[in-house]
């Protein structure tokens, strides 16, 4: 998962899918200013290789970030070398300060394998936070929404090298299981290698539930940023 040879290819081939990074964390700064004004601080869980905290960075006066992948964040620390990065998993790390907002995007908590897994990470995210503080969760798809036998194909055409991706993913049991395969060819020939992705299909009551009992009650707003849909939650 996520290492070095995704790692060079992973902002370049999303962005060739339309995925818009700093149009995701504008959004998400939005449905915290809407609820909390005066925040000024932010951590990014599950950061990836920075591209939203690039955006984060210019709307907070303090933002962190935190990932398990020390090659997603070697990516980070290049790209915004003032933020403070840690290497953590996300349903047990502890930092030992507190943030106005949390933020985990593009479905990060669905890597994790049961619903414990993923109310732990919940409750993690929530004990660093203020009190009325903000949390945004970007879901994979619910389990009446995934489409069994999916298969998708891009294409990344720049200047020195194209990059080809082709995913097939079905369910097995509460999980999406994804396939994905890449082509990178540039002036030293092509390579191939693949990505087995496992995402849970957790319910939305699931999702709404643990933050609930997080202390965080939410709410579900389908649709932006990515067709899955914002969860927001406010700390008690």
């Amino acid at each position: 998962m996520y290492g070095e040879q995704l790692t060079q290819v992973y902002e370049e081939i999303y962005q060739s899918r339309g995925k818009d990074w700093g149009a995701e964390a504008r959004l998400a700064i939005d449905h915290i200013k809407a609820r909390a004004p005066k925040a000024d601080s932010l951590l990014d869980v599950a950061c990836g290789t920075g591209a939203h905290l690039s955006e984060f960075s210019a709307a907070f006066r303090r933002v962190e970030g935190v990932d398990i992948e020390e090659n997603m964040l070697r990516a980070a620390k290049a790209r915004v070398p003032d933020v403070l990065l840690t290497q953590a998993d996300m349903r047990d790390f502890d930092l030992g300060r507190r943030f106005d907002a949390v933020c985990c995007m593009f479905c990060s908590l669905a890597y994790l394998p049961t619903v414990e897994d993923m109310r732990a990470a919940v409750r993690t995210m929530a004990d660093h936070l203020v009190p009325g503080g903000v949390i945004v969760i970007e879901p994979w798809w619910f389990p009446e929404k995934f489409i069994d036998g999916y298969v998708a194909g891009d294409l990344a055409r720049g200047d020195d090298r194209t990059i080809a991706r082709i995913s097939h993913s079905v369910r097995k049991g509460d999980a999406t299981h994804m396939e994905v395969r890449f082509l990178v060819g540039d002036s030293d020939g092509i390579t191939e290698f693949t990505e087995i992705d496992v995402l849970t299909l957790f319910t939305e009551d699931e999702y709404l539930s643990a933050l609930a009992d997080a202390g965080c009650p939410a709410e579900y707003l389908p649709g932006a940023p990515t067709g899955r849909g914002l969860f927001i939650g406010v700390r008690n």
